[in-house]
């Protein structure tokens, strides 16, 4: 029976060629039977003939919904002091010091670390700009005048007059540079920059056109850049320091060197924050939410505020100092009124 199968196999063979192009004589009709025959399984799937069930709402939640939802962990509260001098930091609150105790640890870092002993003294100033609702204070920039200077650089200042006395009197005080309508072609060129402007109220209207040019150093009443009194002001800005809201909320500036007496550094401080606590009133509470001191190579030190910002007793002042400002911008608006008129 082997034998049969292999002589079988390649005459079943040779009998399949031969009768292959002739199977339309043979079976005819064979080719359309096959074409018609249903497949075992299907390449293309059957139509639907009926609709599908809708899901039920609310049944199926969606993955966006899922991702949403997080997972609540919970953390065991920090310890407030460690015991022992080797700890992990992440397992207690971040210390604060008062600021004479802070001011020391800085001088003793210095001492310790063999650094530059007439490195300055950084403040990073996180803020709380909420008002009532979903009104904010804008961010600012100030300038204020320091009772214990640090450095002797001073600042160029520019004074826009058209009087010849008070030109005399702003170049005696120490004013870069003094002139009238001729300076704002030079400006808008940049053939002329200073780091402050100043100007007295009969010249204010024609300066209109550096209003989009120098924005936040636009001479105002506000920033007590635009009055009469010419030497006061002077002073001020070659002798001030400047300070602006950057992003998130936070202030960083430079307020002492560190070799400076410790109440130099401290009073420094004082006037910096007492000068931001007055774009916000006290009735919204203090804008000044955390404060941190530092050196050029040192690491930030948490200061408590306690002693550092005004009371709320002082409410009154505040607002006092709020009307003057409105007053002071009043007599702005009429000065350029009655000036273009």
């Amino acid at each position: 029976s082997r034998r049969f199968r292999k002589m079988a196999a390649p005459a079943g063979r040779y009998l399949w060629r031969v009768l292959t192009p002739r199977r339309g004589w043979v079976w005819p009709g064979i080719d359309l039977r096959l074409a018609a025959a249903p497949t075992l399984v299907s390449a293309v799937p059957p139509a639907r003939p009926y609709a599908e069930k809708t899901a039920k709402k609310g049944s199926q939640r969606t993955k966006k919904e899922e991702t949403k939802k997080k997972q609540v962990t919970r953390r065991r509260p920090l310890m407030s002091k460690p015991v022992d001098d080797v700890y992990l930091t992440w397992h207690y609150e971040r210390p604060s010091y008062e600021v004479e105790e802070a001011v020391g640890m800085l001088k003793k870092f210095q001492q310790l670390d063999f650094t530059y002993p007439k490195q300055y003294v950084y403040i990073n100033v996180f803020l709380d700009m909420a008002l009532e609702k979903k009104k904010k204070v804008e961010p600012f920039a100030s300038s204020v005048l320091l009772p214990h200077r640090f450095t002797e650089e001073t600042n160029k200042v520019l004074v826009f007059t058209e009087n010849e006395q008070e030109a005399e009197i702003a170049r005696e005080n120490g004013a870069a540079i003094v002139g009238g309508v001729e300076l704002i072609k030079w400006i808008l060129e940049d053939e002329i920059q200073a780091d402050f402007y100043v100007a007295v109220p009969a010249i204010i209207p024609k300066l209109i056109p550096l209003r989009n040019k120098l924005r936040r150093k636009y001479p105002s009443t506000k920033r007590n850049s635009l009055g009469h009194d010419i030497p006061k002001m002077v002073q001020h800005f070659r002798e001030c320091l400047e300070y602006s809201v950057e992003d998130e909320s936070v202030i960083k500036t430079r307020i002492a060197r560190l070799d400076m007496p410790a109440e130099g550094i401290i009073a420094n401080l004082k006037a910096v924050i007492h000068d931001m606590c007055t774009f916000k009133p006290l009735t919204y509470g203090p804008i000044v939410q955390r404060l941190v001191i530092r050196s050029s190579t040192s690491e930030g030190l948490l200061l408590k505020l306690d002693g550092l910002l005004p009371q709320v007793e002082k409410v009154e002042e505040i607002k006092n100092a709020d009307d003057k400002e409105k007053n002071a911008d009043d007599e702005e608006k009429r000065v350029q009124e009655s000036v273009s008129t």
